[in-house]
């Protein structure tokens, strides 16, 4: 029987299938990019904040989704260097920081995600975390990022593991803020009436950048 539990350091490849087999089209169809996405929302939360990264398990030890994050954006990208000495450059070499690499790639065929953008912004959590998101991440400073495998999804488990991710952040002892913030891709609009029925919110700002951002407050202890 399926169960949720804390993540453990086994669920590491599960957990990248997980973020790579629920990435929006224009992730998704660059095997380069789709390659690097754990290292951006996936990885970096399960080693700097393992107890506020929960996954759902499938009964036989098999991770078939997450709801992952930390509670304070700033404390996290504060301990950043800890995860890219650890975990990203062994695994994924440091790109060329010479010129900013724009984040999306247009030809005849396709837009996609440019896999030099990731890579610089999976060495830059500032860039990724903080940049431009001031509005959000100065009250609302916890986030999180939720993913089940398709054959999971539409049984409860999502809001399930949000409110383990909220208790977490709730008994954390860090400051969270007013609660959390999470970005939404604007392609993945049709996720946003799930988001507003387990009490997040939108808020004006991430249309500047194509997104759409929400919040959920969180009451204190």
């Amino acid at each position: 029987m399926a169960f949720i539990r804390l993540y453990e350091d086994s669920d590491f490849d599960a957990c990248a299938h997980i973020c790579i087999a629920t990435l929006p089209p224009t992730l998704a169809s660059s095997p380069a990019a789709a390659k690097l996405s754990p290292y951006l929302w996936t990885h970096p939360y399960t080693f700097l904040s393992p107890s506020t990264c929960h996954v759902l398990d499938d009964g036989t030890g098999k991770a078939v989704g997450y709801c992952i994050g930390c509670p304070d954006v700033h404390a996290f990208v504060a301990d950043y260097q800890r995860y890219v000495t650890a975990i990203l450059s062994r695994d994924v070499p440091m790109p060329d920081f010479s010129v900013r690499e724009p984040w999306i790639v247009e030809d005849a065929t396709a837009t996609t995600v440019n896999p030099l953008a990731l890579a610089q912004n999976a060495y830059r959590a500032d860039w990724m975390l903080l940049e431009h998101k001031s509005a959000v991440t100065t009250w609302w400073r916890a986030t999180m990022h939720i993913d089940l495998l398709p054959e999971w999804q539409g049984r409860g488990w999502g809001r399930r593991l949000i409110e383990r991710f909220v208790d977490s952040v709730r008994g954390s002892g860090l400051d969270y803020g007013e609660g959390e913030h999470i970005g939404v891709a604007g392609e993945n609009s049709k996720v946003v009436p799930f988001y507003e029925r387990v009490g997040f919110r939108v808020v004006e700002g991430g249309e500047r950048e194509g997104n759409i951002w929400m919040v959920r407050d969180i009451e204190k202890v």
